[in-house]
């Protein structure tokens, strides 16, 4: 390894839900290191945003996309767009999550989470893997859960699209790793974006608990997932394949 294991000059990454949170984090961070960034996002403005201005800052185009992750349709439509354009690197990010006790858990709730955080980022690197393969090089980077390890409370779906996260890491790796793809994924513990406010606000009790439990005895922060996403996005991940890596405050050691 080298100064250069980094540098991903002359890299296009797709980046889901990069309109925000921690999307947003990563596609900066790959344009730190030299990537162009195709942002896709279910309200993503085409006509231009904070992170588009974050990255162009940088000397790196971005491309908005919108794409609704709960629309099937237009997933597939979005990987037809694509098809042309060399994708080096996937960041499949985006994620929703519907809070509820189990016996309050809807088939609808249940459904949406799953085909936003299972179905749509499986499509994804299916359709954009099909390039990486036959090129025998590209970095796919699911970004799943301190629930891809654990099982959560009041949020069952959420925890089973996660743990499904961490299954199909693995299972896909171990069919690409001999063809030059790595398959990685990411879980982040408790970060302090949109998604979680609704525990924040609603749960004061579990997230004091939560809080406490952190070694680190921090939430993060979206940035805090930039190191490890830019590193399996770079050579230098070359031999990593497979792997389900946690960033999580110590959480999960805990």
């Amino acid at each position: 390894m080298n100064a250069t294991s980094f540098d991903l000059t002359g890299k296009t990454a797709v980046v889901t839900g990069a309109r925000k949170g921690i999307g947003q984090a990563i596609a900066v961070a790959l344009a730190e290191h030299g990537a162009d960034i195709i942002g896709v996002s279910s309200q993503m403005d085409p006509a231009g945003s904070e992170v588009a201005s974050q990255v162009e800052s940088l000397g790196r185009s971005f491309h908005a996309i919108k794409c609704d992750f709960a629309n099937h349709s237009e997933v597939i439509a979005l990987t037809k767009d694509l098809a042309n354009t060399q994708i080096d690197i996937l960041i499949n990010n985006s994620g929703i999550t519907q809070r509820s006790p189990v016996l309050e858990h809807t088939d609808d709730m249940w459904d949406r989470v799953m085909q936003v955080n299972l179905k749509t980022p499986f499509v994804l690197a299916r359709e954009i893997g099909r390039q990486m393969v036959e090129r025998k090089s590209g970095k796919i980077v699911f970004i799943g859960s301190v629930w891809t390890l654990q099982g959560g409370l009041n949020v069952v779906s959420y925890a089973a699209s996660k743990h499904g996260i961490g299954g199909i890491t693995r299972a896909i790796s171990n069919e690409w790793a001999q063809h030059g793809v790595n398959v990685n994924a990411i879980a982040p513990g408790f970060i302090d974006t949109d998604i979680n406010t609704a525990l924040k606000t609603d749960y004061p009790e579990r997230y004091a608990f939560i809080t406490s439990r952190i070694t680190a005895k921090r939430w993060g922060q979206a940035a805090d997932l930039a190191g490890a996403t830019v590193f399996l996005s770079s050579s230098a991940a070359d031999y990593v394949h497979g792997t389900v890596l946690s960033v999580d405050g110590g959480w999960s050691a805990n």
